[in-house]
């Protein structure tokens, strides 16, 4: 996801410090979750060989099915910005969601 090891003392506020044995060895500064929202969406693309609004509406529906496993729509927007990669309305991915909750 694109994440960054700094030393812990360059380490800011949103930072993840790991500490071993007491002692802070290492932080992960971890990238926007936005950002790798759009990471996730290229290369699920990549993937697929072509644009995701050009998929089926099956594809389409598994696509939304791996993006919520990997937790794009905890994302602010996500909802937005997948219904946008995939050329549907936020509705039909809320569909989509919904129905594979329903199953």
């Amino acid at each position: 996801m694109g994440a960054e090891l700094v030393g812990p003392e360059q380490a800011r506020a949103d930072d993840v410090v790991l500490a071993w044995e007491g002692e802070d060895v290492i932080a992960v500064r971890l990238p926007q979750l936005s950002d790798s929202l759009d990471h996730i969406l290229a290369a699920m693309e990549r993937q697929q060989g072509m644009p995701l609004a050009d998929l089926d509406r099956k594809t389409k529906q598994a696509v939304v099915r791996t993006l919520e496993a990997r937790g794009a729509f905890s994302v602010r927007h996500g909802v937005e910005t997948v219904a946008g990669a995939l050329g549907v309305s936020r509705f039909t991915v809320y569909n989509y969601l919904n129905r594979e909750k329903d199953a």
